[in-house]
């Protein structure tokens, strides 16, 4: 039990997919300041379903038949499959939130597929694979939640302008990714 929270916590903040390993870096660039939750819900949820599917189809049904070589063409097709029916649950679900024009974000989402293949060849458990797959989507809201917010406070200040836009951008996310840094300790193995 500790072992999965400790693989929670250490997805969440300290191997972050969009810091510590860039994926999933495309939606955090393009997000709008109105749909920063909606996405973080979307894709959290995606990378929990397809991560628990992707791992339970590979490790009981393509190891058995011996057809492990065909677990991107078994990942990619499923996790582009859910998107449409996950995000309108989501948005019956929390009526609140547009959920709209995220369809491309999430299909372009390096980190679903990424943390997937990541969850296949570690093979550490279903329950180490949930943990992974639910603390890489928090991750991914929490990074994206404060990425918006620090993209606000560039928007509201004077920028020089040569650094306005993705430049500025850019300089932020690396921010970020030094302050997650300060999380590297946090966990010893």
């Amino acid at each position: 039990m500790t072992e999965i929270i400790l693989t929670l916590i250490s997805a969440a903040l300290i191997n972050n997919f969009v810091l510590h390993w860039p994926l999933g870096v495309d939606p955090l660039l393009s997000a709008e300041r109105r749909q920063v939750h909606a996405l973080g819900i979307a894709t959290t949820c995606l990378m929990l379903i397809v991560g628990m599917l992707g791992y339970a189809l590979y490790h009981w049904l393509l190891v058995p038949l011996e057809l492990t070589s065909l677990r991107l063409f078994v990942v990619l097709p499923l996790s582009v499959l859910l998107i449409a029916p996950l995000l309108t649950l989501l948005s019956t679900v929390f009526s609140t939130l547009s959920f709209e024009g995220l369809w491309p974000l999430l299909l372009g989402n390096a980190g679903v597929l990424g943390l997937t293949l990541i969850n296949v060849q570690d093979d550490n458990g279903f329950f180490h694979a949930t943990a992974l797959s639910l603390g890489a989507g928090l991750g991914f809201w929490l990074v994206l939640s404060l990425f918006s917010d620090l993209r606000q406070r560039t928007v509201d200040n004077d920028v020089p302008l040569p650094f306005r836009g993705l430049p500025i951008d850019l300089i932020g996310a690396g921010l970020i990714a030094v302050a997650f840094l300060g999380f590297s300790g946090l966990i010893k193995t």
